[in-house]
């Protein structure tokens, strides 16, 4: 699978689109002992807030 920086990376790319709409999957706080998938499913779904809202001050 592709790393949280890579996805970060695409969603930064993607600028510009008319985005409708996006999730996080696959993060499961209770199997991860260190935080870290937690923290990396935070940074995505912070780009696709930024993505969004950009979007919407675009139109």
């Amino acid at each position: 699978g592709l790393a949280s920086w890579q996805v970060a990376a695409m969603l930064r790319d993607l600028a510009g689109i008319n985005l409708v709409g996006g999730d996080v999957v696959e993060v499961s706080p209770p199997y991860d002992t260190t935080g870290a998938t937690a923290i990396a499913g935070a940074h995505v779904a912070y780009e696709l807030i930024c993505l969004y809202h950009w979007a919407r001050r675009q139109r």
